[in-house]
């Protein structure tokens, strides 16, 4: 690890702890510490709205075109994290890939455990759908908890019988409740986020409780993946959950699904959030937006 910027990012990280609280209000509370000084861009405005009965808000880069949009899932462990922790990267996304991004605010457990946020997630897609934006010209995505639940729609989007969506993205995705992945322990030393699971376990507990942790919508790894569109998977070779997005492309590839694994040397948990500090996260941000744009038509 070379770079001095992510070496200062790493040391940040693990000195803030923000996914190692003892409850969940204390998780909540320093996650939106955390982002509380993101900077924001002057060029993109943003507009609270009622999609389908879930808050929501519109980020709209000054040349973003109005017929093509990214539905985005923010992270937190479906426990944790708003519009706000994410608005940085939501804004720039909108201005990298010069769409429309609805910022999607689904409902977090444990007050609202699964399938809450997948319903809220196909609730935000029919929303778009209805406001005349075609299904070919819709991208889902999100990170972590928010990576998964991106699949987990595509899942209940294509069991609805709905019209699928062009793509979607993937960013550190969660997609095994069951913490079955080698790299959960082999990358515990190295992740300075996630590194101790009993952040994890906590939200698992949160969010699927004594339900089964393999039910495909919570676990999507654990899926029938035939028949979902493009996907791209992005994950940081320096995070424990590596190995959710590993095996997931591997699924989705046997299963016949066009997917793009990408795996960044060094990288943490869903380090496009510093993309302003880290040259890698501008990268990996723009790849996002270049893949999306690219299967918008």
């Amino acid at each position: 690890m070379a770079n001095e910027a992510l070496e200062t990012i790493v040391t940040m990280l693990r000195g803030a702890n923000i996914a190692q609280g003892t409850s969940i209000q204390e998780m909540r509370a320093g996650m939106e510490a955390g982002s509380a000084a993101t900077p924001l861009p002057d060029d993109v405005t943003f507009t609270p709205v009622d999609a389908g009965g879930v808050p929501a808000e519109w980020n709209d880069a000054s040349d973003a075109r109005a017929d093509r949009v990214l539905i985005y899932y923010h992270g937190g462990g479906y426990c944790m994290g708003s519009l706000n922790t994410h608005r940085g990267l939501t804004a720039r996304l909108s201005q990298l890939g010069n769409l429309r991004v609805l910022s999607v605010d689904y409902r977090l457990a444990p007050e609202h455990p699964h399938p809450a946020a997948v319903d809220d997630a196909v609730a935000a897609y029919q929303f778009v759908l209805a406001q005349g934006t075609a299904a070919e010209h819709i991208a889902l995505a999100g990170d972590s908890a928010g990576g998964g639940l991106a699949v987990a729609a595509l899942l209940a989007i294509r069991d609805q019988g709905l019209p699928l969506p062009a793509c979607g993205v993937g960013i550190s995705a969660w997609t095994d409740m069951t913490a079955s992945g080698n790299s959960i322990t082999e990358k515990a030393d190295v992740d300075p986020m996630l590194g101790d699971i009993s952040g994890l376990q906590l939200m698992v507990d949160a969010y699927v409780g004594a339900g089964d942790k393999k039910a495909p919508l919570a676990s999507p790894l654990f899926a029938d993946l035939a028949g979902l569109p493009p996907l791209l998977l992005q994950v940081g070779s320096a995070e424990v959950l590596l190995d959710d997005s590993r095996r997931l492309a591997e699924r989705a590839k046997s299963a016949g699904v066009d997917v793009t694994l990408e795996v960044w040397e060094d990288m943490f948990h869903v380090w496009h959030v510093f993309a302003e500090m880290l040259p890698e996260g501008m990268a990996a941000s723009q790849e996002l937006a270049d893949f999306v744009n690219a299967r918008l038509g």
